[in-house]
């Protein structure tokens, strides 16, 4: 009711004097009022926050470590992108000899260091590599955990150019920083030595944010599910053989039921035992019924969806997914174009790698250039590719061939046809130019060989020939 000063109020300003109703306290719940203060000032909106990331990835490790799914994932996006290794190659034989050397170091070991960055990459989406430098200009790799990154800053205009990582807090309270590379920036310290500094890779990265995201974090729910599912019907088969009897008599009252279930209870059955009742007893067996038809479509759907959010035919997963071998190859074809993508980002990975650790070298050692031309390149995807990019090489060749000899095409565009047809990208003036200019095709006349008789042995004179 309202209160004697409400309506002292009202009697005075009777237009404009309402009696205020009871605000509620509580408002309603969503992410702008649930999550007030879990983001950092100076983070994106397009990057997780700080607790769920660390969740993500830490659910992604839990993942690869114990589903055979998720491990296998991992594995095949490795084996397909690394393949049997990557090849190297510097004009310059001094900055060759280097790389070689930085490659093959023991405490770099880059051949199987490779897989353990794209099964890195994979699993977190993110790869910080800490580069360390002694004063030799010689460069060891060692990759941060995800996990263990705290903060990223990055300069005011440009959110994907990090200036500056920050550790998170160990046991004694104390966090690192570490600067990223930064070419105008990187000399020699007093002893000789460089600054350690950190390298930043990401895929699965959306416009405008900092981290990346794993390619196994959308399966997370649906690995769970799948395992749940499965452990329900492993215990489900374990107990498919158990059953129970049942024991139907007349009794004459409730005291001789439950004796003769005591009794049976105490002393029962053995399996392949024979049984001999009376006419007033009957037993029968219940056994669990399961659905095994069903269960198998329910398992295949949820197989079907971890692979397709990771972009794999059924039959990658030990699952064929039909009764021939064509299909099974037109399912491949979006895979390896997947894991081709994965690969040329890679290869630039390890590219802006290799000139940051020859820009160090150069400062040390002057034989070397400091931005030396690389080319590298990766195993190839696929095999069958390859027989089917010859066979289109030599169909076009042949046709291009007669437009070539009547003068309608150029050798230029002769070369460039044939080798997008290889399906491989080259640079083709500067294949012209190393070319030697000189047609082999033009047929020359062949020498004749001069024949002699065959000597005799026993006269030594020249048999005639009867020819």
């Amino acid at each position: 009711m309202p209160n004697a000063l409400s309506r002292f109020f009202s009697k005075i300003f009777p237009q404009n004097w309402t009696v205020p109703a009871r605000e509620r306290l509580s408002v309603s719940e969503d992410d702008n009022s649930f999550f007030v203060g879990t983001r950092r000032y100076d983070e994106t909106d397009r990057d997780r926050t700080e607790y769920k990331r660390e969740d993500i990835l830490e659910q992604c490790l839990e993942a690869w470590r114990d589903s055979p799914l998720a491990r296998r994932i991992v594995e095949l996006t490795s084996q397909y992108v690394v393949g049997n290794g990557f090849d190297i190659k510097c004009d310059d034989e001094s900055t060759r000899t280097f790389i070689n050397n930085f490659w093959s170091h023991h405490l770099n070991r880059m051949d199987s260091r490779v897989v353990e960055l794209c099964d890195e990459l994979t699993r977190t989406g993110n790869l910080f590599l800490l580069l360390s430098t002694d004063a030799a200009g010689m460069t060891y790799i060692r990759t941060i955990p995800a996990t263990n990154i705290d903060r990223i800053f990055p300069p005011p205009n440009d959110i994907e150019q990090p200036l500056l990582f920050v550790t998170k807090p160990d046991e004694n309270l104390e966090s690192q920083s570490y600067a990223a590379y930064a070419p105008h920036a990187d000399f020699q310290m007093p002893d000789g030595s460089f600054m350690p500094v950190v390298l930043h890779y990401a895929i699965n990265r959306p416009a405008g944010a900092q981290w990346g995201e794993p390619d196994l974090s959308p399966l997370l729910p649906w690995l769970r599910r799948y395992a749940s599912w499965l452990e329900d019907r492993v215990r489900l088969n374990r107990f498919r053989n158990a059953f129970l009897y049942v024991v139907s008599g007349s009794f004459i009252s409730e005291d001789a039921r439950k004796a003769r279930q005591a009794q049976l209870a105490s002393n029962p059955p053995s399996p392949g035992s024979i049984l001999v009742t009376d006419s007033s007893e009957t037993w029968s067996v219940i056994t669990p019924k399961l659905e095994a038809l069903d269960a198998n479509q329910d398992g295949l759907t949820l197989k079907k969806l971890i692979a397709a959010g990771v972009g794999i035919p059924m039959h990658f997963l030990a699952e064929p997914e039909g009764s021939t071998r064509t299909t099974a190859e037109s399912a491949g074809g979006p895979t390896f174009r997947r894991f081709e993508q994965r690969q040329r980002f890679f290869i630039w990975m390890l590219e802006d790698l290799l000139k940051v650790v020859i820009g160090r070298r150069a400062q040390v050692d002057y034989g070397i250039t400091s931005k030396p031309e690389l080319k590298i390149s990766g195993a190839d995807i696929s095999a069958r590719d390859n027989v089917a990019h010859s066979i289109a090489t030599v169909n076009i060749l042949n046709a291009l061939e007669r437009l070539f000899d009547m003068g309608l095409i150029s050798s230029r565009e002769l070369l460039r046809a044939t080798y997008r047809f290889a399906g491989e990208s080259v640079d083709i003036d500067e294949i012209l130019s190393e070319g030697t200019g000189i047609d082999r095709r033009e047929t020359k006349t062949p020498v004749q060989p001069v024949t002699q008789d065959p000597v005799h042995p026993a006269d030594g004179e020249p048999k005639k020939s009867i020819l």
